[in-house]
């Protein structure tokens, strides 16, 4: 844990890599803002009305499986730490955050900023499956169409999880979220934080509509291979 510790704390104190995302220069790119928003609800949109005829089987299924509401809804910070509701479908027992602190010792993510378990016990039958193909992280759609999220960018954290970021990791902040990215493609959750991070920064620095084109693409094997999903 110290060894960690002090590697966040490295990554703090070097300017180069602070200045390295160039984040002003692309969120002044107002082209290109434009084309992603079009293309966030155009393929939002559709993917919402593809997706209807399933949404009540899915509740159906949800309902059937445990107690407990068939969304989840939870406080997230977005971009310029400004917090939303991010939405999912249910995938654990209806108490789940009541349990997490007795569950804390178990985190297997290092940093102690991310927490995962890759035999979560809050985890229900069915969330298991909605987990490992992402299909409980569909209702975010709804985030992107409305504005809060886009298709691609730096997943949101909890507010609890952003309280504990360095001035370097914030800078994953300075653009809106997505609901997949380059380290969703790269191992999910298999991939340690500060990996998460440069990977993030890396996005930041280069985004383009043809490389968010590209981790759409690539987001649908790195799903279907279920890898880091849990």
């Amino acid at each position: 844990m110290a060894d960690v510790m002090s590697n966040r704390g490295n990554l703090e104190a070097s300017p180069q890599q602070l200045k390295a995302p160039a984040i002003r220069d692309t969120l002044e790119n107002g082209l290109y803002l434009s084309l992603k928003r079009f293309m966030d609800c155009t393929l939002a949109g559709l993917g919402i009305l593809v997706l209807s005829p399933l949404l009540p089987v899915l509740a159906l299924l949800i309902r059937w499986d445990s107690r407990g509401p068939i969304f989840y809804a939870q406080r997230r910070v977005g971009e310029n730490g400004k917090e939303f509701q991010c939405w999912k479908f249910r995938s654990m027992c209806s108490d789940a955050e009541r349990q997490r602190q007795a569950l804390n010792e178990r985190n297997q993510m290092d940093g102690g900023i991310l927490f995962k378990i890759k035999d979560d016990p809050r985890i229900t039958k069915l969330g298991r499956y909605l987990r490992k193909y992402s299909i409980d992280e569909l209702p975010q759609l709804w985030n992107v169409f409305s504005g809060d999220m886009s298709l691609v960018g730096p997943r949101p954290p909890l507010p609890v999880e952003a309280a504990q970021y360095t001035p370097f990791e914030r800078n994953r902040l300075s653009v809106k979220p997505g609901i997949t990215c380059l380290w969703q493609i790269s191992g999910r959750s298999d991939l340690p934080f500060d990996q998460q991070v440069k990977l993030d920064l890396k996005y930041i620095r280069l985004r383009s509509i043809a490389l968010d084109l590209k981790i759409l693409l690539q987001t649908v094997p790195a799903v279907l291979s279920a890898r880091g999903a849990y």
